[in-house]
């Protein structure tokens, strides 16, 4: 039962770790793809530590890519997807876009930065990316960057229309758990789709990997969600603003989930904001949501036995631990439900309603009713608190879901690993909403 069970929690223990200087790798792999593109095989071949050098040649290099493109089409872009630690080592993940197919790579890289390891990844039968209609590289340009706090420095991309200026500006916020840049689940890309569909319409934005991806090892002991995700969306809204060519009066959060829920909370920490934009956001405490993510999982899984009707008893009554807003007797570092007593306390002291209710800021709630982590039952706790404020708008999609793509039921975990891009309409209304205020 505990493989359906504590969704949101069971994210926080990915395996996935970025190395704190990946930003430079991702960069260094992506350059390495260019040398080998532009003919540059001994330049490529410096990139290696001399123990690969004296296994990979120049010839061989020179072969192995003029194979590929013989096989794949003409080269298109490398785009370095995912890191982590193996050892004393890191690891790139690169997929090599060519005209026919995309190939991925995995590339090692030793402490100074030179590759140990070059090697090309088996094809796997997982569903892979789509690119969706509205994503045309025509309309908008892209650029890497960095979102920096003391200590931390994560990846970040800044997407930008091809054309124009003194545009609005939209930094996404993630949900729960590890995340890349994109918010890849499955073969699904939210935040890169939005990225794209935004920025094709005049939009720009900026999304970032998340700080418990990157600095996995940081979030053992004490910890809230200041750390886990507010103090990194508000060093992202502060490079927004100083971004060349950005409307500084037409700056936008973004939060998906956890980050809708903090959105409220972020914007009163960076003024000028102009407004929040809550997607598929909770209204009600975490525990409340956890709960009924796993009965209503338990409910579409027909699974009618006494021993799963008992684990789903025991896991119900586990999540009742989360609702501490005091710490009392407990340490600070005492672990519930995964996570330090000092993370439920902060969140069940924090009121999302009563702190978008506060806020002078635009407000647009958002939400879908085939979502079945976040409900229709919070969307009307937003409605009931909000609809009669003039900054706020709200809107039920009846075909969306949690990761914001069109679907014809609620289903479960196993419809996240079909891609399925963000809904045009979706991104549609916010462009609308924005250019609007």
């Amino acid at each position: 039962m505990k493989k359906i069970t504590l969704l949101l929690l069971m994210l926080l223990s990915g395996t996935g770790v970025f190395a704190q200087g990946m930003f430079a790798l991702f960069n260094r792999s992506e350059d390495f793809f260019k040398l080998l593109e532009e003919g540059k095989f001994t330049d490529a071949q410096n990139y290696f530590d001399p123990t690969l050098k004296d296994k990979v040649k120049i010839e061989e290099l020179q072969k192995l890519w003029s194979d590929l493109r013989t096989n794949l089409g003409e080269f298109e872009l490398a785009d370095p997807v995912k890191s982590k630690t193996e050892g004393e080592y890191f690891t790139v993940t690169v997929e090599a876009k060519f005209a026919r197919a995309t190939q991925a790579f995995l590339l090692a890289y030793n402490k100074e930065e030179k590759m140990v390891g070059f090697f090309l990844q088996p094809k796997s039968n997982a569903a892979v990316y789509l690119n969706p209609a509205y994503a045309n590289p025509a309309l908008y340009t892209e650029k890497n960057i960095s979102v920096n706090t003391p200590g931390h420095e994560l990846a970040a991309v800044l997407t930008v229309p091809a054309e124009g200026t003194n545009f609005p500006m939209v930094v996404l916020v993630h949900g729960s758990g590890p995340s890349d840049m994109d918010e890849t689940m499955g073969p699904n890309k939210p935040f890169k789709d939005l990225a794209a569909g935004l920025a094709a319409k005049g939009i720009a934005s900026i999304r970032y990997v998340k700080r418990t991806m990157v600095y996995a090892g940081e979030f053992s002991g004490v910890f809230t969600v200041k750390e886990e995700t507010i103090d990194d969306a508000a060093a992202a809204l502060k490079i927004a603003l100083q971004t060349p060519g950005v409307d500084k009066k037409q700056v936008y959060i973004l939060g998906h989930s956890l980050g809708g829920m903090l959105a409220p909370r972020i914007a009163a920490l960076v003024p000028e904001t102009k407004g929040i934009i809550l997607a598929a956001a909770p209204a009600r405490k975490m525990v409340d949501i956890l709960i009924e993510q796993n009965q209503y999982l338990y409910d579409h899984s027909k699974d009618t036995t006494a021993q799963t009707k008992a684990q789903l008893d025991f896991a119900l009554k586990a999540l009742e631990q989360g609702r501490i807003n005091q710490l009392g007797q407990l340490k600070a570092d005492s672990v519930i439900l995964g996570l330090p007593a000092s993370y439920w306390v902060d969140l069940n002291q924090y009121n999302q309603v009563e702190a978008a209710q506060k806020l002078n800021k635009r407000i647009l709630v958002i939400q879908g009713e085939q979502d079945f982590q976040v409900g229709v039952k919070d969307y009307e706790i937003w409605k009931a608190a909000l609809d009669k404020k003039k900054n706020a708008t709200l809107k039920l999609y009846p075909d969306l879901n949690h990761l914001l793509s069109s679907q014809v039921e609620k289903g479960d975990l196993r419809q996240y690993d079909s891609p399925s891009s963000v809904s045009e309409t979706f991104i549609n209304d916010i462009v609308a909403w924005i250019k609007g205020g």
